[in-house]
């Protein structure tokens, strides 16, 4: 599966986890849809990937000098662990996140 279906493929995945009121599903679908983002960004950027796993890559990515403060900070929001009550420390929502990085690093 290429790189957009993927990323597609996660978002409903995440989009239906949420509806269903699965909020640790639609977070672990959004990561991943990141991960499809960043390893597509980097394979353009000639880079070797990290790592097969989401959580690689946004690390990766996190610590890429050459990328923007928002795209670094996008990357910790989406490594947020959650609290001992399931939610995530701050308020933001993961979905639009992986759209956002899709926008800012494949599609500028």
């Amino acid at each position: 599966m290429d790189w957009e279906n993927q990323f597609e493929h996660e978002i409903k995945q995440a989009e239906r986890a949420r509806q269903a009121g699965n909020e640790g599903m639609a977070r672990v679908c959004a990561r991943r849809a990141a991960g499809c983002i960043i390893g597509e960004f980097l394979l353009r950027k000639g880079l070797n990937l990290p790592g097969s796993s989401a959580y690689s890559r946004l690390h990766y990515l996190r610590s890429m000098p050459d990328v923007s403060p928002s795209v670094r900070e996008a990357a910790h929001v989406l490594l947020l662990r959650i609290t001992p009550e399931h939610e995530l420390p701050v308020e933001t929502d993961l979905i639009e996140r992986a759209r956002w990085l899709r926008e800012t690093l494949l599609e500028s």
